[in-house]
């Protein structure tokens, strides 16, 4: 058993080392440009070392210009935060006590499922994923429930959905009806029904029949007279006109016509039959006779396809309804187009034409959501009955549409509206769970607190226990306190404590319990903002400036948010640094374009402004200087906070938007780094730099093959650094064999010959560094870190580090890593890693500081609970020496409580299985299984327990 767990970790540590030192890094810096980028930086280097920026005091403001009083209303118009004012928010999302165990559970659901009832189980997954801060995740499962769809309206969802979550609505020159040019998003493989996971990855069919044109030429008027005349045996007549027709061929639309022309009525004896009454132009019933012989609608006037629609239904001509619907949900490529046909579509119960317009309003989305032409279709309880009568009416379609309404505006009536109509469709517990407590969080934004705590109750009745939250949050704003005291104190008798209950009870006790809470709060779950935000206030209103500073700085550390850079901000301001003040506001503003200040009352740009004259003054050139300190001292806060001052002077440079895209990337904010991207994308002055910016999209949304021909199409424009750069990186993260290792280290090589600044070189040399080592290629990789340190990229140290290892110089290792922890601003990965090159004692002190600069570090966590580093083999199972595997999976449970992780997941089975604990062994396997389907090493554990089980 030992062996095999030996086995396990050292294979989780590769993995690990492998993230940090390769894929990681390639993609972490930002972007290059310009055949004067090494020797601006030199010609920076000298101006500054003559002419040093530094920061200008405010004392010196103060006492020559303004009075403190006059900056103190300035600045802050609405005085200091007050920790009695303060509160979390509800989570919207769906939130467990036993998360772990919710995992597994879905997972075996998944799996013991029939195909055709995956989808559902897939959605189940992404509302769940939602609440996770990896974004990978939700569009992975979402992209499974797309390939696992069966009806038309399901895959016009999922498809918008997968759009939407690539915000190309935000992409300059692009259309909403563009196809990807894979079926599992292209507009009209969605509009086929059927079930093909298989080829749902495929390059799609669009482009070789584009919409509206037929497969062949031809004219009615052939066809008219390709039939002659004497086969005509009947005729209808509207008033003065006469339709002459085959018999049998209109007999054959349908039973009804079947009956009349042969059946016991008169009119089967009739040549003529009189059609004047039946409200039947002309034009359409020569459309139906062509049909009835042709069996084609291509060819006709929509407006007649329209009058034919009508005119099967009132004779049910089934196949004459399914060609018109299908023609006419192929003309709907635009709002206009959709807004005139949905009309008819309803009336009609035209499944196909309700679709395709469906699918050009949410493929507009989220401009579409502030239409109310558009939303007219999907709000109202009527709405939602015309729509459900076609067969459009879903909890899908209504999931989709409330997160975006969402994220547009909670307190909005039209949010409102859709969570409503979202609950109406809700028929599984889970689904109730969600639009139940979603409606309740909705109603306390708009503080009406009394429907708020009515809907809470409902998702709790339902079985969602978080949602007590909610209630006792809205018993306590109409004035019963004590009583929200009681709720969650139960909770916690009830259940395993988690840091959101203990959270949640600080709000409603003071004194010593409260701080009692808040601290038990941040032991279970550091990652929880509130007790940092609270501490600090409250050290804030006693004077302890600086204390409060360093409180609040030990979660941006390791997550950064807009709320807790705000407070920072704030609290700087008071403390009259106002330097670090405008930093932050600036980083701020990267994540959160309009954020509202002090409690939503004053624009963040517009603080930006008031700051600005009391800090130093840059030019674009200083600048230049004060982005290379930074990155070389790895503040990528600092850094980010120098662009977005660069982009305020040239807000129109795309690669500045796009070193912006890989700050936040870095920082782990991905929503923010790809709309960053986006802008860099449309900023982008030539084709060639547009394709490398589409590149990155697509790579970081899951599509590396589309990604790899972006940058090849670059290349054959123009040969550039990032060119080379992302075919390098998406190359190096799909496989790293012999071959293809030297194929990149080629394409690395070529983009060093490129132009580019040193920032983007150095990245480009740490990362070949990285490949040599993976080939051993030591002394070569030794060169490539030393250039990069020569051209301050700091990071490269740690790359040195690893070679020094590898040649048994472990203290020349331990060194390097010494060094990047004393230059480095945020230094918890240089404690991690230096924990490879220390004895045991040493690590287990650097692995404690690494977890307390950053909890999210999972290394930490796993050594702790069993293997040492890698070079000490014989320091396995450190506490599985002492028989404490108890105490190990303790380790690993505390983290797994706030961060639910793959490898330690895996770990925990495996000291679950060494101990015979089989059930538990399978739980969380299962559970990671969720996180990763395909993970072999679990999928091995995984099977192997299960046969052990069913042996006993």
């Amino acid at each position: 058993m030992q062996r095999n767990k030996f086995t396990t970790m050292r294979s989780l540590k590769v993995l690990d080392r492998c993230k940090g030192a390769q894929v990681y890094a390639l993609h972490t810096t930002g972007g290059g440009g310009g055949d004067v980028g090494d020797k601006l930086y030199h010609q920076l280097q000298d101006h500054l070392s003559v002419n040093p920026v530094r920061p200008i005091s405010m004392h010196n403001y103060q006492s020559s210009n303004v009075p403190l009083a006059y900056v103190n209303e300035t600045l802050l118009p609405y005085g200091l935060p007050v920790s009695d004012l303060l509160e979390p928010q509800i989570e919207s999302c769906l939130k467990f006590v036993d998360f772990i165990g919710t995992l597994a559970d879905l997972y075996r659901r998944i799996e013991n499922c029939p195909q055709f009832e995956k989808t559902g189980m897939y959605l189940e997954q992404c509302a769940i994923f939602k609440g996770l801060s990896d974004p990978k995740l939700f569009r992975r499962t979402l992209r499974a429930a797309r390939q696992h769809t069966v009806d038309v309206h399901s895959k016009v969802v999922l498809a918008a959905w997968l759009r939407y979550e690539r915000r190309e609505d935000e992409l300059r020159g692009t259309n909403s009806m563009n196809c990807c040019g894979r079926n599992i998003e292209c507009p009209k493989a969605t509009l086929v029904p059927g079930y093909n996971p298989e080829f749902i990855y495929d390059p799609c069919v669009c482009s070789k029949n584009p919409r509206g044109e037929s497969v062949d030429d031809y004219s009615i008027e052939d066809v008219e007279c390709s039939t002659s005349d004497e086969y005509r045996d009947m005729s209808f007549c509207i008033g003065e006109n006469e339709i002459r027709c085959i018999r049998y061929c209109i007999a054959s639309l349908s039973t009804p016509f079947r009956t009349m022309l042969y059946g016991g009525f008169r009119e089967s004896r009739k040549e003529k039959i009189n059609f004047t009454q039946n409200g039947i132009s002309i034009e359409c019933m020569k459309a139906a006779e062509l049909y009835s012989r042709i069996r084609r609608v291509d060819s006709f006037d929509p407006r007649i396809i329209l009058e034919l629609l009508t005119f099967s239904n009132r004779f049910c001509c089934d196949d004459l309804k399914s060609a018109c619907d299908s023609y006419l949900a192929s003309l709907v490529n635009d709002v206009e187009n959709a807004l005139l046909l949905i009309e008819y579509g309803l009336e009609e119960n035209a499944y196909l034409l309700v679709a395709a317009c469906l699918q050009v309003f949410l493929r507009e989305l989220p401009n579409s959501m502030h239409s109310p032409n558009v939303m007219k279709y999907f709000c109202s309880p009527e709405a939602k009955e015309r729509l459900a009568l076609v067969g459009h009416a879903s909890f899908l379609l209504y999931f989709f549409l409330s997160q975006i309404a969402m994220e547009e505006d909670m307190k909005a009536n039209t949010t409102v509206m859709l969570l409503e109509r979202l609950a109406d469709c809700a028929t599984e517990r889970w689904q109730k769970q969600l639009a139940y407590h979603q409606l309740g969080v909705a109603m306390y934004e708009r503080k009406e607190y009394k429907d708020a705590q009515s809907w809470f109750e409902e998702a709790y009745e339902s079985g969602h226990i978080y949602s007590k939250v909610g209630i006792a949050r809205t018993k306590c704003k109409r004035g019963h306190k004590y009583s929200a005291y009681k709720m969650i104190n139960s909770l916690i008798s009830e259940y395993k404590p988690v840091g959101w209950m203990h959270q949640e009870r600080s709000l409603y006790c003071d004194g010593k319990e409260k701080m009692s809470d808040l601290e038990m709060a941040t032991e279970l779950d550091p990652t929880l903002c509130f007790p940092y935000k609270y501490r600090a206030v409250l050290l804030l209103e006693t004077n302890k400036i600086g204390a409060a500073i360093s409180e609040i700085s030990k979660i941006i550390s390791f997550k950064v948010s807009p709320d807790c850079l705000e407070l920072r901000a704030w609290i700087s301001i008071a403390m009259e640094d106002y330097e670090r003040a405008l930093r932050d506001v600036r980083a701020l503003l990267t994540l959160e374009p309009n954020y509202m200040m002090f409690h939503g009352k004053m624009h963040a740009d517009h603080l930006v402004e008031l700051l600005r004259p009391f800090v130093q003054q840059w030019s674009q050139a200083d600048c230049w200087m004060q982005l290379y300190d930074r990155w070389s001292s790895v503040d990528d806060l600092g850094s980010l906070a120098v662009v977005h001052h660069m982009l305020a002077n040239d807000p129109g440079k795309s690669l500045l938007w796009f070193r912006q895209s890989l700050l936040l990337l870095r920082l782990n904010c991905q929503k923010a780094a790809m709309r960053s991207l986006r802008l860099a994308r449309n900023h982008s002055t030539s084709d060639h730099e547009r394709l490398v910016y589409e590149g990155w999209i697509l790579y970081d949304t899951g599509h590396c093959e589309e990604a790899l021909a972006r940058a090849e199409e670059s290349i054959s424009i123009q040969r550039s650094f990032e060119a080379f750069f992302l075919k390098a990186y998406a190359l190096a993260d799909t496989s790293l064999d012999q071959e293809s290792s030297a194929y990149v280290i080629q394409l690395l090589l070529d983009a060093l010959r490129c132009p580019s600044d040193g920032l983007r070189k150095g990245q480009a040399l740490n990362n070949l560094g990285s490949v040599y080592v993976d080939c051993e290629k030591l002394d070569l990789a030794a060169d490539c870190y030393m250039n990069a340190l020569n051209i301050k990229h700091t990071r490269a140290h740690q790359g040195l580090a690893r070679v020094f290892h590898l040649k048994n110089q472990r203290k020349a290792a331990y060194d390097e890593m010494t060094k990047l922890i004393e230059k480095a601003r945020n230094n918890a990965s240089a404690y991690e890693k230096r924990s490879e090159y220390s004895d045991r004692d040493m690590a287990k002190s650097d692995l404690a500081m690494a977890t307390q600069l950053d909890p999210l570090r999972t290394y930490p966590y796993r050594y702790r609970a069993a293997v040492g580093p890698e070079h000490e083999v014989s320091a396995f199972a450190v506490l599985m020496d002492d028989h404490k595997e108890n105490e190990a999976i303790a380790e690993l449970t505390r983290a797994l409580a706030f961060k639910p992780d793959l490898q330690l997941l895996h770990l925990r089975a495996a000291f679950h299985d060494s101990m015979g604990d089989y059930a538990s062994t399978v739980r969380d396997c299962e559970a990671a299984l969720c996180l990763e389907p395909n993970h072999a090493d679990t999928l091995e554990l995984y099977n192997k327990v299960r046969e052990l089980v069913k042996e006993q």
